[in-house]
């Protein structure tokens, strides 16, 4: 008879937290040099509670401006060789190290793989006379739950630290085909489920512009590395509006396309196969070319051919044909649930009074049609198995759950086990709900032409992208604004649009609430700790509308003054 087995006593969770943050504080040694002792220490204490201007106090004059300088100029730059990819790549690599002290917003810097890469990119150009792809010498930052071929994918979770990627995803191997540099790998929450971004491995990631409020989630570490510019071009995830928040919260542009346009395989996440709500990847950047760029590089490339879950849809470049005609933008004032903070609202108003002075556009109002049980339908289909296997893995650590992991999972009357019959009841909710939603859309044409086809409907709705600016920790807990688009797979693109003004955005003094969680929203509200952070809003259009939304965005910035 043999032995008993003896099993491998289980590690502290603490000390494999321990562990992830002395990595990642190795990786970014190297550039830290020269940084004032208290942003090698990290005390939050005496960190700056604005960290948007420290970098210039720090930072060399060439780095400012490499970092600086806008995606689609530096690809310019990159390619004629007035930039060199070592020299730009140094630049992001110092300006991301600084970013992580100041927002705690990297899991791991690649110093080695980034600079190996654009010496290898220096040569070819040299050798050759031509860049070696659109991206040639672009450093782009990675959210972490994106596989990277040897590296770590843990995803939030201290159970998954030392699980190691056997190959890089989908999107990284298009990316790299086309120039790219990847230099950073960037911070998310535990369960991925949050619109925060804070774990046990690496802890709260903040907000660049006030440290207080949060980032976002859950592609928050992109979201504050973007604005802190330790990066120019991200990728992120998006499930419920982990693109879009952090976008929004950040000031920074961002783009969740429909799903099965762009490749996820490769990523990491508990529920792996489960997609009654598919999830999407997208770009994340300081300008709105930055995320054409990425669409269209990563569709150029036909993944379809390689991962045949995704639609064989052309990118298409010609945006002239979305706007050279009469333009309908529908204005979604609230979602007919929880009214958003005065800042949101005056910015919404402002956006709305100078669409009116862009030629070709009719502004149109847009009735919300039931978007409390769009969130009743989308959150009884986000953990089928009633978050059972993302429970087990917290507990396979003993780490600790998170105050927001606690509110999704545990505090969620709609998260409940599914078996097969109440799964497929909800997916035919879901179904009906979408063709409602689409009836709803195909009501605003205002007629038809003589082969038939609808005319004159809305071309996009204009929206909040959520109830307020960046909240509070811990305080994020109304999906609704971004959600939505997810249950609907409509496409939809944020944009910075302002700043709050204690001084203008106040409270009103008799205001009333359209619900309960209106009432919790309002309570949120803080003019003064909510002074100079971002204002976005978003723009939404129907399925596989990708190039449409970005085009009449396009349009729309070509007209401000």
């Amino acid at each position: 008879m043999a032995p008993p087995s003896k099993s491998k006593p289980k590690r502290p969770w603490q000390e494999i937290a321990r562990e992830a943050q002395e990595y990642r504080d190795a990786s970014i040694a190297t550039f830290t040099k020269g940084f004032p002792a208290i942003y090698a220490t990290g005390q939050v204490a005496d960190l700056p509670k604005n960290s948007t201007a420290i970098p210039s106090e720090f930072l060399g004059k060439r780095d400012l401006q490499i970092t600086e300088t806008l995606t689609e100029e530096l690809v310019k730059l990159l390619a004629n060789g007035k930039l060199s990819a070592t020299e730009v790549t140094t630049a992001f690599l110092r300006r991301a190290a600084l970013a992580q002290r100041l927002t705690n917003c990297i899991t791991e810097l690649l110093p080695d793989r980034a600079l190996a890469r654009a010496k290898e990119l220096d040569t070819y150009l040299r050798q050759h006379g031509r860049p070696i792809g659109p991206l040639h010498g672009l450093p782009i930052s990675v959210k972490e739950m994106i596989g990277m071929k040897d590296l770590g994918l843990n995803a939030g979770y201290v159970a998954w630290w030392g699980k190691v990627a056997s190959e890089d995803a989908h999107i990284l191997q298009i990316l790299w085909d086309a120039g790219a540099v990847f230099h950073a790998r960037t911070t998310q929450p535990q369960s991925m489920m949050h619109l925060e971004t804070d774990s046990n491995l690496y802890g709260v990631t903040v907000n660049p512009y006030n440290r207080n409020v949060s980032p976002g989630g859950s592609s928050g570490g992109e979201g504050a590395l973007i604005a802190m510019r330790g990066s120019s071009l991200g990728i992120g995830s998006d499930i419920g509006g982990s693109i879009r928040c952090p976008a929004a919260n950040c000031g920074i542009y961002g783009f969740k396309p429909t799903a099965f346009r762009i490749p996820t395989d490769g990523w990491c996440s508990t529920m792996a196969g489960a997609d009654p709500v598919p999830g999407v990847i997208g770009p994340m950047s300081t300008s709105l070319e930055g995320i054409k760029l990425f669409m269209k590089t990563v569709i150029d490339a036909k993944p379809w051919l390689h991962e045949p879950a995704l639609t064989p849809i052309c990118w298409n470049s010609d945006f002239s044909g979305y706007t050279n005609r009469p333009l309908k933008i529908a204005v979604m004032w609230n979602d007919g649930v929880v009214t958003p903070h005065p800042p949101i609202e005056r910015e919404l108003h402002e956006t709305v009074a100078h669409l009116r002075t862009i030629p070709n556009v009719e502004v149109v109002e847009w009735k919300p049609y039931l978007h409390d049980e769009g969130w009743a339908i989308i959150s009884s289909l986000y953990f089928t198995d009633g978050g059972a296997e993302d429970a087990a893995t917290i507990a396979e650590s003993g780490e600790p759950w998170r105050p927001l992991t606690t509110w999704m999972l545990k505090e969620n009357s709609c998260v409940k086990k599914l078996n097969p019959q109440k799964l497929y009841y909800w997916q035919e909710e879901r179904e009906a709900y979408r063709k409602e939603y689409a009836k709803v859309w195909n009501d605003t044409a205002i007629g038809r032409n003589e082969m038939g086809y609808l005319e004159g409907m809305v071309d996009v709705i204009l929206c909040p992208v959520g109830p307020g600016v960046a909240l509070k920790h811990n305080t994020a807990k109304y999906w609704g604004y971004t959600s939505q688009w997810n249950l609907l797979d409509y496409p939809a693109v944020v944009f910075p649009v302002g700043n709050v003004d204690q001084n203008i955005d106040v409270q009103p003094v008799k205001y009333e609430t359209m619900s309960g969680k209106d009432e919790e929203n309002w309570a949120l509200y803080d003019p003064e700790e909510f002074h100079g952070l971002p204002i976005s809003l978003q723009l939404v259009g129907r399925r596989f509308e990708d190039e449409k939304v970005l085009a009449i965005l396009e349009y729309i910035l070509s007209h401000n003054q």
